[in-house]
């Protein structure tokens, strides 16, 4: 009995034995797992950083590049172009896919060497694939600029003035958008190179500045499509070499809907305005200063249409960047992505149009006055005799000369704008007969 006592006693002890071994075991392998887990964890989140990262990036590249229909993508490009890393630097790969963008950087600004110049605060790339527009007085699609951001354009040159207006921006190292006439372009072409000499962005206004929404142009589109395309070869003649951008604005603003889809087959954007400063209705500077100001009050913002052929508009441009730079305005600067192509047709037509016409832009009556014009004395006569016989030549002048008044006196009384008074000879002659 004591036997069997003995063996249950030594089995119940290995027993709880075993069981001690067993869970001091697991007491030792619980931590060593609790200790690996936090380096498993580092290397997780190192590499699944960039791969939240990368996807953001590409869908911003892609979003800017390749949905048209997205508001405001020529200013998303840009912005990212300017939050790239400096050239220099060590960066990852997405960034350096970033820096590649084919927007241009903000280190690709000029730094202003006029003192207290204003200077450009961004420039903006147009991709016009599929002729895009832009200004919001006819399109709503494209907003590209924040508040308190203007863009300068001007349309009918190149003229005489508009040297002055490209003083007036080199003074505060700034650029704007010249839209040209193409018959102008053709009178000054040395002032166009002188626009893209400055670092203008010069884009094309026609032919000759025709309303392409009356009749015969809304009527036969095929004449529109030549005004425009005219127009393109004439300004890029005359830029002799120099870039001339696919932007286009209708003269006076207004729209053919039917050129539309040909000038989206061009690839050519077309450009509105959000403030029309309607210089051309006003003669003094400070009237087109207070036009634009007060409408940028009111918008904030906005594309501003002036003309560099009033020179008016050249006077007033000064004072206009003055107080554009006191109210806090900055000023953004279009580049396009591409540059026009034109069309051998209309460069043919250009040239010959080039042959036949004259650099005059003068009316007649200044170019050609009559000075003086010589009468001889029987055609005097004659006249006189007309004017007593035909009712319908009949003068105020004509009862004088009936009454006895000489005729040099009746044309001596015309040149001083007055009549002479009748004064009769009938008594004269008898006297003079008397003496006789």
């Amino acid at each position: 009995m004591r036997f069997i006592v003995s063996l249950v006693a030594v089995l119940m002890a290995l027993g709880v034995g075993a069981f001690a071994f067993l869970s001091a075991e697991r007491t030792i392998a619980v931590p060593a797992l609790a200790i690996a887990s936090p380096q498993v964890a580092p290397e997780s989140r190192s590499v699944a950083a960039p791969s939240r990262h990368t996807p953001d990036s590409q869908l911003a590249q892609v979003g800017a590049a390749e949905t048209p229909g997205a508001s405001g993508a020529p200013a998303r490009v840009e912005q990212e172009s300017q939050a790239a890393a400096p050239a220099g630097t060590n960066s990852s790969a997405p960034n350096a896919s970033a820096q590649n963008m084919p927007a241009p950087a903000a280190s690709t600004i000029p730094q202003c060497d006029k003192p207290g110049g204003m200077g450009l605060a961004r420039i903006v790339e147009i991709d016009t694939t599929g002729g895009p527009g832009f200004g919001f007085q006819h399109f709503k699609q494209y907003d590209f600029l924040h508040d308190k951001e203007v863009v300068l354009t001007f349309d009918d040159g190149p003229w005489p003035s508009t040297p002055a207006v490209l003083k007036a921006l080199t003074d505060e190292c700034l650029k704007a958008t010249f839209f040209e006439i193409g018959e102008h372009a053709t009178w000054h072409p040395e002032i166009t190179k002188q626009v893209i000499d400055a670092g203008m962005t010069v884009g094309t206004h026609t032919w000759s500045h025709k309303d392409l929404a009356r009749n015969p142009y809304a009527k036969y589109l095929e004449q529109a499509e030549q005004e425009v395309e005219m127009g393109n070869s004439a300004v890029h003649m005359a830029a002799a070499g120099g870039k001339i951008a696919p932007f286009f604005r209708f003269p006076e603003l207004q729209h053919l809907p039917q050129l539309l889809p040909y000038l989206a087959d061009r690839n050519i954007a077309i450009f509105s305005t959000d403030i029309d400063s309607r210089d051309f209705t006003m003669h003094k500077p400070d009237q087109v200063v207070k036009s634009v100001m007060s409408q940028l009050e009111k918008h904030g913002k906005g594309i501003i249409l002036m003309h560099d052929l009033h020179r008016n508009t050249a006077e007033a441009l000064p004072e206009l960047i003055r107080q554009l730079k006191a109210g806090g305005y900055k000023v953004v600067h279009m580049v396009p992505k591409g540059e026009l192509t034109t069309l051998p047709k209309y460069d043919e037509m250009v040239t010959h149009q080039g042959k036949l016409s004259s650099n005059n832009t003068r009316p007649k009556n200044i170019v050609v006055r009559t000075a003086r014009r010589l009468v001889s004395r029987p055609e005097l006569i004659d006249a006189r005799y007309r004017t007593r016989t035909d009712p319908a030549r009949r003068s105020p002048t004509h009862d004088h000369a009936r009454k006895g008044v000489s005729p040099n006196q009746v044309l001596a009384a015309k040149h001083r704008g007055k009549l002479l008074p009748i004064r009769p000879l009938l008594a004269q002659n008898r006297k003079v007969q008397v003496n006789h």
